[in-house]
C-alpha cells in the first residue's frame, strides 16, 4: 500500500519519497502525449470509414483535454523531490489518470460495435501499448498506472465478453494482470534505489564536509545559510575570504556579499546566477565554479552545497565547502589556452588540429565513415609580407582567420598549422562532393579583396585534401598525403584544389629532386639565354629581342621552363636567377646595333622583391647599357597579388628610362585601369587572338583592332605575338599593329645566332634567316 501512496507508513520519511515518486512525471509529459497522439490516429484511422465523424471529433477532443489537464498536473509536481507532498496532490493526479482511461474505454464501448473482429484486435492492441508505455515511462507512480491499466483492460474484458470473444476476453485480463504487477515492482525497485541513492548522498556529505573542513590544502572555509539565503555560523576563514569581520556577515544575504556591483544592476555573471538559481531550487552541488567580487576585485570560487533538512525533512538551508581557486584557474586556463590555440588568429593550433583529425578518423573507423583533412596555403601571402612588413601581413592573416571561422560548419573544425599555412578537419566526409564544396568555398572567400592598413591586397588560396582513412590509416599519413596533394595545387598556379593520388608521392620525389638541381644550376653555370626576334611590321627589320632562359642540367638534361620557373618561383630561386638573366641580357644587348633592345621577363616575385630595382640599376651600370634600350616584360597577373606595390615598382624602372611592355594582354586579370594609371610603353597581344583573327573569329579581330586603336591614343606600341604563317603576317599587318614577334621571323636562338643577324650585308630582314635559326 504504501509503494502504491494509498498510505503512509510511521517509519520512513514517506512524505519525501512520495515526492520522488512523482516529480519524475515532468520528465516524461511529452513522450506520454506524443503516445497518446500516436494511438489516438490510429483510432481515428480504424473507425474513419464506419463511425460519424463528430463523434470521432468529439473523442479526440475529449483526449486533448484530458491530457493537457494531466501535463499542467504533473508539471506543478516537478520539483516535488525537493517537499513534502500533499494528499490533495495524490488525489489530482489519481483522478486525471482516471478521467484519461475512461475517455480509452470509450472507443472499446462505441466505436467498436461498427466495426468487425479485425478492427476491434487492433483497437485493443493500441490500447495494450498503452497500458504497456505507461508501465514503463511511469515506473515510479504504479497507482496512475494501475488506474489506467485496470481500467482500460477491465473495458476491453467486457467488450470481448459481450461479443463473445471469451479467448480475447481471457487474453485482455492475463495482460491486464501483468501490466499490473510489473507496475508494481517497478515502483518498488525505484523506490530501494531511490532511497540507497538519498543515504549516500548523505553520508558522501558528511565524509566531505568533515574531510574538507579538517583539510586546510582542500578547502579554507565551510559557509552556511538559512531558509532566507542569508549567512550564518560564520566562520573564521570565510570571513577572511569576504575581506571582512564575521560581525559584519553574519545576517547578510549571500549573494549580495560575493556579488559586488552586479547586486545593484542585477547583470549576474552566468555563474553566479547558476549559484543564485540553485539555492532557489534547493539543489545540491559540487565543485561549482564562481566568479565573485571581493573588494573591487574579480575572483573565482570553487563552491559545494547541500541543503540542511531537520529530523522531520523540514528545509533549514544551506551550508558547504568554498575555496578561492582564482590564481590556479587563470594560469591552467592560460596554458591551455597556449597550448592549443594559435595566438595570432585565435584558431586552433596545429597540435589541436592534429588531435581533432586523430578524433575524426576514429569516428570514421568506428561507424565505417569517411573523414578529410584539407590543406590550405595562401596564394602570394609572401610578397605581402616583404613587401608591406610583417605587421601588414600578421594583420591578412587575422583577416584570413575571420572569413574561415564563418565558413566551417559543426562538422568542420578550422585551424592554423603555422606561417600562411591553416588547415580544416572534416569529421564526417561520407558526401562524396562535401570536400570538393568545401574547397571551393575556401578558395572563393579566400581570394576576396582584402583591406589592410589603407592596402587593397589580393591573395589566393590553393588547397591539396585526403580522405581518412582511403588515404591514410594513420594521422601523419593523411597529414603528409593532403601536404603532397596542396603542392600538386601550388604547381599547377595555385587558386586550385587537388586530392591526393598514389602517384603524387613520385611526383614528389621527382619536384625534390629537381629543386636540388635547381639551387646548383647557378654555379654550375647551366642556364643560358636564348634571344628571339621581334620585328617592325614594315620594313621587318630587327627593333628588339626577347631573352629566354633556358635550362640544360647536367642530371635531368633540357628542363622546359613551364617545369622549372614555377618551381624557381615557390623556392623564390627566381630572384637570383633573374639577377643573372637582367646582367647576361643587357651584356648580350651592348654588342647589338644601338638601336635594338632586349626585354626581359619579369615575374611577381622578382618585381614585388626589395632587391629588384637595385638589381637592374646594376645591370645596367655594369653592362653600359643605356636604360632606354632595356624594356621589362610583365604580365597583369601581377597586380593581383598587391596593385600599389607593382605600380610603385614599375613607376621606379620608368624613372630609370627602362620601357614596360603588358605581356599576354587580355588572357588574365585584364583591366584598363592597368594602363590609365601606368604608362606602358608596349602591349603584347597574346598568340591566341592572331590564331582567332588568321580563323576570322570576330571577336578576336575586334579585340585586336580595340587595343591597337587604345595604344594608338595612348601612344603606346603594339607587338603581335605567336604569328607564324604568311596568313597571320597579312591579318595582322592589316589590323595596324606595330611589331611583330613569332616563328615565321625566328624562333629562340642562341646569342651567336642573335648576334649573326646583324652581320648580315644590307640589313636582311629577319624572315630569310629565321627558318636557319630554327
Amino acid at each position: 500500500m504504501a509503494v502504491l501512496g494509498l498510505a503512509d507508513p510511521v517509519d520512513g520519511d514517506w512524505g519525501r519519497l512520495r515526492g520522488m515518486q512523482y516529480s519524475s512525471l515532468a520528465r516524461v509529459t511529452r513522450l506520454r502525449i506524443a503516445a497518446h497522439a500516436v494511438a489516438a490516429l490510429g483510432v481515428f484511422r480504424l473507425y474513419f470509414s464506419s463511425v460519424h465523424i463528430a463523434g470521432l471529433l468529439g473523442w479526440l477532443i475529449l483526449l486533448g483535454a484530458s491530457l493537457v489537464h494531466g501535463a499542467r498536473i504533473d508539471s506543478a509536481l516537478v520539483d516535488a523531490d525537493r517537499r513534502r507532498m500533499s494528499r490533495d496532490e495524490v488525489n489530482k493526479q489519481s483522478i486525471s489518470s482516471i478521467f484519461n482511461a475512461l475517455i480509452w474505454v470509450a472507443p472499446m464501448a462505441f466505436f467498436a460495435p461498427y466495426g468487425g473482429p479485425t478492427e476491434q484486435l487492433e483497437l485493443w492492441a493500441i490500447s495494450a501499448m498503452l497500458m504497456t508505455m505507461a508501465a514503463v515511462v511511469m515506473p515510479a507512480v504504479p497507482l496512475s498506472n494501475l488506474i489506467f491499466a485496470g481500467i482500460v483492460a477491465s473495458g476491453s474484458l467486457v467488450a470481448f465478453l459481450l461479443d463473445g470473444a471469451f479467448e480475447m476476453a481471457l487474453v485482455s485480463l492475463l495482460f491486464g494482470g501483468l501490466v499490473v504487477l510489473g507496475a508494481v515492482e517497478n515502483a518498488r525497485a525505484f523506490l530501494i534505489a531511490r532511497i540507497a541513492e538519498a543515504a549516500m548522498a548523505e553520508r558522501n556529505e558528511v565524509v566531505s564536509l568533515l574531510l574538507k573542513e579538517f583539510e586546510e590544502g582542500e578547502a579554507d572555509w565551510l559557509w552556511q545559510i538559512d531558509t532566507s539565503r542569508r549567512v550564518r555560523s560564520v566562520s573564521p576563514r570565510f570571513a577572511f575570504a569576504l575581506g571582512k569581520s564575521a560581525e559584519e556577515i553574519d545576517g547578510k544575504p549571500f549573494i549580495q556579499m560575493i556579488a559586488g556591483p552586479a547586486w545593484e544592476t542585477g547583470q549576474f555573471p552566468s555563474s553566479l546566477h547558476d549559484l543564485a538559481e540553485r539555492l532557489k531550487r534547493r539543489e545540491s552541488f559540487s565543485e561549482l565554479l564562481v566568479r565573485v567580487h571581493i573588494n573591487g576585485e574579480q575572483r573565482w570560487w570553487e563552491l559545494s552545497g547541500t541543503p540542511k533538512l531537520d529530523e522531520n525533512g523540514n528545509f533549514e538551508g544551506f551550508r558547504g565547502v568554498g575555496s578561492d581557486v582564482t590564481e590556479q584557474r587563470e594560469s591552467s586556463e592560460k596554458i591551455a589556452h597556449m597550448a592549443r590555440y594559435d595566438t595570432l588568429t585565435g584558431l586552433p593550433n596545429r597540435m589541436m588540429v592534429t588531435e581533432a583529425l586523430g578524433e575524426a578518423m576514429r569516428y570514421a573507423d568506428q561507424w565505417r565513415t569517411r573523414c578529410a583533412f584539407l590543406m590550405i596555403d595562401l596564394d602570394r601571402f609572401k610578397a605581402v609580407n616583404d613587401t608591406l612588413g610583417h605587421q601588414v601581413g600578421d594583420q591578412l592573416l587575422a583577416r584570413v582567420s575571420e572569413r574561415l571561422k564563418g565558413l566551417v560548419s559543426s562538422n568542420e573544425l578550422c585551424g592554423r598549422l603555422g606561417g600562411d599555412e591553416f588547415a580544416v578537419v572534416i569529421r564526417d566526409a561520407s558526401d562524396p562532393t562535401r570536400v570538393t564544396r568545401v574547397a571551393q568555398a575556401l578558395i572563393e572567400l579566400l581570394s576576396r579583396p582584402y583591406e589592410v592598413d589603407h592596402h587593397t591586397l589580393y591573395i589566393g588560396a590553393s588547397v591539396g585534401s585526403a580522405i581518412g582513412p582511403r588515404d591514410g590509416s594513420t594521422v601523419e599519413t593523411l597529414m603528409r598525403n593532403a601536404d603532397l596533394a596542396l603542392y600538386r595545387s601550388k604547381e599547377e598556379g595555385g587558386g586550385m584544389h587537388f586530392g591526393y593520388e598514389p602517384t603524387l608521392h613520385a611526383h614528389a620525389e621527382e619536384r625534390r629532386k629537381l629543386e636540388f638541381s635547381l639551387r646548383r644550376a647557378l654555379e654550375k653555370n647551366e642556364f643560358v639565354l636564348n634571344y628571339q626576334p621581334v620585328v617592325d611590321a614594315k620594313d621587318e627589320t630587327v627593333v628588339s629581342f626577347e631573352a629566354l632562359l633556358r635550362w640544360h642540367s647536367d642530371e635531368h638534361g633540357f628542363v622546359s621552363p613551364a617545369k622549372f620557373i614555377p618551381l624557381a618561383e615557390d623556392t623564390r630561386l627566381i630572384v637570383p636567377i633573374g639577377e643573372w638573366v637582367l646582367r647576361e641580357a643587357c651584356r648580350e644587348a651592348t654588342r647589338w646595333p644601338s638601336t635594338v633592345k632586349v626585354a626581359v621577363n619579369v615575374s611577381g616575385e622578382q618585381l614585388l622583391d626589395p632587391g629588384f630595382i637595385p638589381s637592374v640599376v646594376g645591370a645596367l651600370s655594369s653592362s653600359g647599357l643605356p636604360a632606354q634600350r632595356l624594356e621589362i616584360e610583365v604580365t597583369e597577373s601581377i597586380f593581383v597579388r598587391d596593385a600599389t606595390a607593382a605600380r610603385q615598382a614599375l613607376e621606379q624602372i620608368m624613372s630609370l628610362g627602362c620601357g614596360i611592355a603588358l605581356d599576354d594582354f587580355g588572357t588574365g586579370y585584364s583591366s584598363l585601369a592597368y594602363i590609365r594609371n601606368l604608362r606602358f610603353s608596349t602591349i603584347k597581344i597574346d598568340r591566341t587572338f592572331v590564331q582567332g583573327a588568321a580563323a576570322d573569329n570576330p571577336e578576336s579581330l575586334a579585340i585586336i583592332r580595340a587595343v591597337v586603336a587604345m595604344a594608338e591614343s595612348l601612344e603606346m606600341s603594339t607587338t603581335a605575338e605567336g604569328v607564324e604563317t604568311e596568313r597571320e603576317l597579312g591579318i595582322i599587318r592589316g589590323l595596324g599593329c606595330r611589331k611583330i614577334q613569332g616563328y615565321y621571323f625566328g624562333r629562340p636562338m642562341p646569342a651567336a645566332d642573335a648576334l649573326g643577324l646583324f652581320a648580315k650585308p644590307q640589313m636582311q630582314a629577319v624572315r630569310v634567316v629565321g627558318g636557319n635559326a630554327a
